[in-house]
């Protein structure tokens, strides 16, 4: 039997900080796989993960919700004859759908029966949740609405009131959700498993033993009589457009959208033959490099400091690199929307570079890297 758990979560959410923290914590002793697709042409988590002793397949020759129809199958099926993990991680691309992901492992299903579907998992920064959900809605939406477990990071950063805001939102999306609200530090990977496994089961527990309805939260007998339907007509708002409330206007480089159409989520008129559904593809941007560039930590600092605080170079909405410094040390960096990170670590083969955005302006992001 294979497990197989769906980790999803937009750009910078912090997927892989968690599926670290889970392989550390939760799957000790387990037999596990990791797939991971990053979406651009420099994979750069998978050195990241491999040093957990973790294989790791990446596919990056495009975004998962346009590879998974053939690859993305064929890849599952061999990693389960090859290896014959207990556990699958899937680690979608940042702006995979869900759905796709999951239709495509359900497809795997069909032609295996030792496959167990465990959690789909969605990874949700509370600080830019509601961004998120203006700018990219057609992408942000799906991974929230098809999780049955969401779980925010950065919470330790953030406001009562801004984790409360994020939460109504997550939950308009998905009413059905286990949302997990705790600091990742303040609670273990084995509490975490559980919370992303236990939907069913608490489910299972409520109906069985307390005969509540899980939608309203109400005794069975409560305005009916034991054993009639129970009927809820719940407007989950699919995909969310349409919505005019004041969320966080932290927008990606200072830009101020207010989407009062439909998926025009980056500035693009989007002109597809199934209204409403885009790939990845058309939407974001991708620019990678490897380089043997050396930068200062000073001077690295000063360059993401302009790419995450200005839309000169396009909508950036996720940065990440591993590079050579000029005092012999490496630097890692992240950068999201607004905030940014650098850390020395591992050396790698060579320098990487990867932006990830919409709109990019490629020509001014060489520059500023230095790359001719």
């Amino acid at each position: 039997m294979t497990k197989i758990d769906i980790i999803s979560g937009f750009l910078g959410a912090g997927k892989t900080t968690l599926i670290k923290k889970l392989i550390e914590e939760a799957f000790k002793g387990e037999k596990l796989v990791l797939i991971e697709n990053e979406f651009g042409e420099i994979g750069i988590d998978g050195g990241f993960l491999k040093e957990a002793g973790i294989e790791i397949t990446e596919m990056n020759s495009g975004c998962i919700c346009c590879s998974l129809v053939g690859d993305f199958g064929t890849a599952l099926q061999e990693v389960i004859t090859k290896y014959s993990p207990e556990r699958i991680i899937i680690e979608p691309s940042g702006v995979g759908k869900l759905s796709d992901v999951i239709n495509a492992v359900k497809k795997v299903k069909d032609q295996n029966d030792s496959i167990v579907l465990n959690s789909f998992t969605t990874v949700a920064d509370v600080n830019k949740c509601g961004m998120y959900m203006k700018n990219f809605g057609e992408f942000y939406n799906n991974q929230v609405e098809n999780a049955n477990t969401i779980i925010l990071s950065r919470t330790q950063t953030t406001t009562e009131k801004k984790l409360d805001t994020c939460v109504k939102a997550l939950k308009e999306h998905n009413p059905d959700a286990v949302i997990i609200t705790t600091p990742w530090e303040d609670i273990t990977g084995e509490t975490i498993l559980k919370a992303m496994e236990r939907k069913t089961d608490l489910a299972e527990e409520l109906l069985n033993s307390e005969e509540i309805c899980p939608t309203c939260g109400r005794h069975r007998g409560e305005g009916h009589h034991r054993g009639e339907g129970h009927h809820h007509d719940h407007d989950h708002g699919c995909c969310g457009h349409g919505h005019h409330e004041d969320h966080d206007h932290e927008c990606c480089g200072g830009h101020g959208h207010h989407e009062d159409h439909d998926h025009e989520c980056c500035g693009h008129d989007h002109h597809h033959d199934h209204e409403g559904h885009h790939h990845a593809d058309d939407v974001f941007t991708s620019w990678g490099v490897e380089t043997p560039q050396k930068y200062e930590e000073d001077e690295l600092k000063d360059i993401l400091e302009k790419l995450s605080g200005s839309d000169a170079y396009g909508m950036v909405l996720r940065a990440k690199g591993i590079v050579p410094s000029t005092d012999n040390s490496w630097l890692h960096f992240d950068l999201v929307p607004g905030e940014f990170e650098v850390r020395h670590g591992a050396a790698d083969y060579t320098g990487r570079l990867c932006v990830i955005g919409a709109k990019l302006k490629i020509d001014d992001i060489e520059k500023l890297f230095h790359i001719a």
